[in-house]
């Protein structure tokens, strides 16, 4: 299961229950507000401010309220920043200032998960991602310009300042340029648990836009959720989060910013293959049909559809549930991808059958489950090796309960009848040769208790019978040989 790489920490997701039905499914639409917002372009510091807010906000019903408060919150402290008589004029100066100034007033306590601008206000708790968006808003309202950078797990600005962009670092006060500080270098890694990437590691970075730094927090608000296994919640985040960026310009060519589009296709599989682990396949599967008709992706719903439909058949099959394996089958066989059309019934045939087979209890039952068997190979639903194995079991089994009484001729009469019809098969032919062996047994010990008692014609007939059965079996000619010189007259 795929998860959003963090950009402020490392999840390695677990699985709990969420409770969610087939009937509950998460909301397959964005905000509206993320592609007025995407659309827009020329974003000034106050729209900054505000899609930084509604990153944080959407989705969440209960904190939207205070949108409004909190965006004047942001105005107000614009306002101050630039009434501030010590506000510097140069661009580099302005840009340090601003930083310093942002954790005077605002960033009182580093918190790797805390991404939000609402907490950020509220609290003084920050991260990388909402630390680098307050910094995009104030700088920008200093009118400087601001462009983001991410690495693997990592984000922060840069400000092009007197002719060169400046990394700022804007979870330390002392960011700005922070390449040659150190007290930054003492600080930083110690109470964020990463490393500075400089700007020549080009291959560990990448540089992105203001928007795609806005939309970070809803990315990582989307960590957050699927790691505590609310891929649901996650899915209209991530649906929004694409919207924002869909119509954007400039876009990130970097395996370190993924694909928005690809990022809400995973976030919408991931729910499915959790709704899979926690054994509801026929959710997973109504989900398919649902979300697949609003987000299409032929091969990876392909490949879901058929995971989904055959773990559980399988899981029905072992449940014994034949006739609703038949029947998923059936609801969704125009959905199953060719090979799992030409596998499944292959598999529920094999598992009723096997099943049966254990089953069987009386030699009655023997005809109706040889053909179905054979029925099953006829139509090609079992390979005939399969087949043959079920046959060999039955039959067996068959032979077992008719012999059962020490009958060995009925076993015997049996076992020769099937294998005249299905042919050599060197299970039953052993099976055979027991019955075979318990029959002389039992004529060798009818005649020795004649022959002792002296019943010597009784004897003979007894032996007579059993060697027009079994003409060439080496203990009935002993017995044989016992009789002749037995009838010998004695020497003088």
């Amino acid at each position: 299961m795929k998860s959003p790489a963090s950009l402020f920490f490392l999840f390695s997701l677990g699985i709990g229950l969420s409770g969610l039905s087939a009937q509950n499914f998460p909301l397959l639409e964005a905000d509206p507000k993320a592609a007025e917002y995407g659309r827009q372009g020329n974003y000034g510091w106050e729209d900054y401010g505000e899609i930084g807010l509604w990153a944080s906000l959407t989705g969440d019903t209960a904190a939207s309220a205070s949108m409004d408060a909190n965006l004047k919150r942001i105005k107000d402290a614009a306002a101050e920043l630039l009434a501030s008589a010590d506000l510097p004029s140069a661009e580099k100066d302005r840009g340090e200032y601003v930083l310093r100034w942002m954790h005077r007033k605002f960033l009182k306590n580093y918190s790797a998960l805390q991404t939000r601008i609402d907490t950020l206000l509220s609290r003084g708790s920050y991260n990388c991602v909402s630390s680098a968006v307050l910094y995009l808003t104030f700088a920008s309202a200093a009118g400087l310009e601001i462009r983001g950078v991410v690495t693997k797990d990592h984000a922060f600005a840069k400000v092009w300042a007197e002719n060169e962009w400046i990394d700022v670092e804007t979870t330390n006060p002392y960011g700005f340029d922070p390449g040659n500080r150190k007290e930054f270098h003492d600080q930083f890694g110690k109470s964020t648990g990463f490393a500075y990437v400089p700007a020549r590691n080009y291959r560990d970075r990448a540089e992105i836009s203001p928007l795609e730094l806005l939309s970070l927090i809803i990315h990582n608000r989307i960590a957050d959720l699927e790691s505590k296994n609310r891929y649901a919640e996650a899915i209209p985040l991530a649906i929004s989060r694409a919207g924002l960026l869909r119509e954007r310009k400039e876009t990130v060519s970097s395996p370190i910013f993924a694909d928005p589009d690809d990022d809400m296709m995973d976030r919408i599989f991931n729910y499915g293959a959790y709704l899979m682990k926690q054994g509801k396949e026929d959710a997973a599967l109504a989900w398919a049909r649902t979300a697949e008709a609003v987000f299409p992706d032929q091969a990876r719903w392909q490949e879901f559809t058929d995971t989904a439909a055959n773990n559980l058949i399988i899981k029905l099959c072992k449940s014994g549930k034949f006739a609703e394996a038949h029947r998923v089958f059936g609801e969704n066989r125009d959905r199953i991808g060719a090979e799992k059309q030409k596998e499944i019934p292959g598999m529920i045939y094999d598992a009723e059958l096997s099943d049966r087979s254990r089953k069987i209890r009386q030699a009655s039952e023997e005809p109706e489950l040889l053909s179905a068997i054979d029925s099953a190979e006829k139509d090609g639903f079992l390979q005939p090796k399969r087949a043959g194995e079920l046959r060999t079991f039955v039959i067996g089994k068959t032979a077992g309960f008719l012999s059962s009484k020490r009958d060995w001729l009925a076993g015997i009469d049996y076992l020769e009848k099937a294998l005249r019809s299905y042919g050599p098969n060197r299970e039953l032919e052993a099976n055979l040769a027991v019955l075979r062996g318990n029959r002389v047994s039992d004529i060798h010990n009818a005649f020795a208790g004649a022959f002792n008692k002296g019943q010597f014609d009784e004897a003979a007939r007894i032996l007579e019978s059993a060697l027009a059965e079994f003409p060439d079996n080496r203990q009935l000619l002993q017995d044989k040989n016992i009789m002749e010189q037995a009838a010998k007259p004695s020497s003088p």
